[in-house]
């Protein structure tokens, strides 16, 4: 079973997550902040990643130790659910386009964390949310989970239709590139070792 529970407890936020590579897509998603949670729960969907996540942070202070732990979290619980990484596609990549606006992403799940955030998008806030701190939940994600990845989102009026395409970008390389190779069963890397 590729699959994995984890609890996250600090002074900042309280964490328990459950996910399973291998589903359908499922999620049960609470931050506590709306656009944040439709993001997560967009991520779920389109990847078929069941997510069950349930986040109590310091809401009181700002949003951002919520979203970044949340991104530790969810990129720890994806390297666990991996293990060593044998038999997967390792990359993956998807052009998604989301009425007026489209990002491409690439990942790459060779243990070498790596992140290139190119947003064209110029507005700084969905309603309270600041969408700066989605490049802290990137970041985040991608040291934990042992990913390189690169979003690059070239146009879009609208903002939330520009990291809607990011996520539903980022969930489509990601189905991709946990899928299981039926054709080669070892670690998908010519070192020996990810």
């Amino acid at each position: 079973m590729r699959t994995a529970t984890l609890a996250r407890k600090t002074r900042e936020t309280d964490i328990a997550l459950s996910l399973n590579l291998d589903g359908t897509g499922a999620y049960s998603v609470s931050t506590g902040i709306g656009f944040f949670d439709h993001m997560l729960e967009l991520l779920s969907r389109h990847s078929l990643i069941d997510l069950d996540l349930r986040c109590e942070g310091d809401l009181r202070v700002d949003y951002h130790h919520t979203v970044e732990d949340v991104g530790l979290a969810l990129g720890t619980a994806l390297d666990q659910a991996l293990g060593d990484r044998r038999g997967i596609r390792r990359y993956g990549f998807f052009m998604l386009p989301m009425d007026d606006a489209r990002a491409d992403v690439a990942v790459d799940l060779g243990g070498r964390p790596f992140l290139v955030w190119k947003i064209s998008h110029p507005e700084r806030h969905i309603r309270d949310f600041d969408v700066q701190l989605l490049e802290e939940f990137m970041r985040a994600l991608c040291v934990n989970a042992r990913m390189n990845l690169h979003v690059v989102q070239p146009y879009g009026a609208e903002v939330h239709h520009a990291y809607e395409a990011v996520f539903k970008g980022l969930a489509r390389a990601l189905r991709m590139a946990v899928e299981p190779d039926p054709r080669d069963h070892a670690l998908p890397t010519s070192k020996g070792v990810l």
